[in-house]
């Protein structure tokens, strides 16, 4: 592989999101059709499962690491690395439950139109 081809395709690797292209509208294509709603969708729930995934790891490395450490700077140490990425799981499981409600938008036909412009 040329030196050219091997960046070319290092970009485009780099502007996948979750495994998935761009999406890039055909000529005429409709805002928010079948099609993009599927890609959208693929992400999202890519993005959710690796969340997941995120937090099954957490919960398996704080069970796996928790130990009754008998230097009190170590068990300190342990417990703000915990306390860390407890609240990082936080905001994830915040994170994933507005995946959830676009995902529920995407099956309701309501994703990717604004709420305060959608006429009622």
């Amino acid at each position: 592989m040329t030196a050219t081809a091997a960046a070319n395709r290092k970009e485009k690797e780099s502007m996948l999101i979750y495994g998935f292209a761009p999406y890039q509208p055909q000529a005429g294509e409709e805002y928010m059709s079948p099609a993009q709603l599927t890609h959208f969708q693929g992400i999202l729930n890519a993005w959710k499962h690796e969340l997941m995934e995120e937090v099954d790891r957490t919960v398996h490395h704080m069970q796996d690491e928790s130990a009754n450490l008998p230097d009190p700077n170590d068990r300190a140490t342990q417990e703000e690395e915990f306390s860390l990425e407890l609240r990082a799981r936080d905001r994830e499981r915040k994170l994933i439950r507005k995946i959830d409600e676009a995902l529920r938008s995407i099956d309701d036909g309501e994703y990717g139109y604004c709420d305060a412009c959608r006429v009622g």
